[in-house]
């Protein structure tokens, strides 16, 4: 049994779907239920729900429809899907007497720290009252280049908003295999270490109804185990699956990433998800990078930046670049772009980025 006391779970398009694209209202009914047997158990839950396209997409199937973009197709059916799934979790968990708020959001709203407050201010509110929030992306405005990957990314960037102990993702697998899952002798790899690289494990493959796929699932999870959190990716569509990781006495089939022995904090954690929203980057000579990557905990000196990219304005987000613009951290600058290449190379002055607001990619 884990000793979790608060969990972000993702529930994937293909989990709540079946083959013909229509809700599965038995399978969601009974992750209602584990849901609910977890909450009994003093467990917090986030719910982080896919499914609105793909119940919009099954609702308008026999409506003659005037030729549709993938943008425009997107916003019409999450428009309709997402009142459908709502309104379905509304009463499935009123039966158990748990009320339930609707969170729609978009990336864009993470790209400032005060957004970022508001938001998880607004979960956190529901919390403390017994509401479960049940989160998805808004795709009835949201456009190709500002959408998350999937709802693994915004699994993860909730996950470590909330501080939450772990984040379940389920999807339509057993987790990540040493081969094709397809083939004899391919087996789930169940932990995987900090210093573990499954990289070559991945399959490439995106999921039927969904975005995303294993690739971004691993990215994702590696993340925000490094943070401090457990990550875990399971199949959704066993029986019992939740309770079965949460509190069963033994071990699931499922891959679980080992969470950082020393968790990141609040602020290092919004920057780890803010890549997307840098506003410029600097480069850093071989010695400063390897200083970043060390053990120890180091500032980044005018001294050690080689060239500044683009502009920002103080205490924005910028991008850590290598000599060969690999991205090695992303950070808050306490320098504008004119000042920072004013700054670099010279000795004696103070961080471009301190300690306190660098993440270590």
């Amino acid at each position: 049994m884990k000793s979790y006391r608060r969990i972000t779970v993702k529930i994937g398009s293909n989990v709540l779907t079946r083959a013909d694209g229509t809700l599965d209202i038995t399978r969601l009914s009974a992750l209602v239920d584990q849901i609910c047997t977890l909450r009994n158990e003093g467990i917090e839950v986030i719910l982080i729900s896919s499914g609105a396209v793909a119940c919009g997409r099954s609702e308008l199937r026999n409506m003659p429809l005037s030729q549709l973009d993938n943008v425009d197709a997107r916003q019409l059916f999450s428009a309709v899907g997402q009142v459908k799934l709502i309104n379905r979790y509304y009463d499935l968990f009123r039966d158990y007497g748990i009320q339930v708020g609707q969170v729609l959001t978009m990336k864009e709203s993470f790209a400032t720290r005060r957004h970022y407050l508001n938001q998880r201010n607004c979960m956190m509110v529901m919390l403390r009252n017994g509401i479960i929030p049940i989160v998805n992306e808004n795709d009835t405005v949201s456009v190709t280049e500002l959408m998350f990957t999937d709802n693994d990314e915004l699994s993860g960037l909730v996950a470590a908003m909330l501080d939450c102990d772990a984040l379940i993702i389920l999807s339509n697998i057993d987790g990540i295999y040493n081969g094709d899952p397809k083939e004899p002798g391919a087996e789930v790899i169940r932990r995987v270490d900090s210093e573990v690289d499954l990289t070559n494990y991945i399959r490439t493959e995106r999921s039927g109804f969904g975005r995303g796929g294993m690739v971004t699932k691993y990215r994702i999870a590696r993340k925000v185990a490094d943070e401090g959190i457990a990550v875990i990716i399971a199949n959704g569509k066993k029986d019992n699956i939740l309770t079965d990781i949460v509190l069963g006495e033994e071990e699931t089939v499922c891959t679980e990433f080992a969470p950082a022995s020393v968790p990141a904090s609040s602020l290092k954690r919004w920057i780890a998800h803010s890549e997307g929203f840098a506003k410029g980057a600097i480069k850093l000579d071989k010695r400063a990078v390897e200083a970043i990557n060390s053990d120890h905990a180091i500032s980044i000196l005018p001294i050690g930046v080689t060239a500044v990219v683009g502009e920002f304005e103080k205490d924005d987000l910028i991008k850590v670049l290598d000599s060969e613009d690999n991205i090695v951290a992303i950070g808050r600058s306490s320098y504008s772009a004119d000042e920072a290449r004013a700054a670099a190379g010279k000795r004696n002055l103070r961080p471009i980025i301190h300690y306190d607001y660098l993440y270590v990619e």
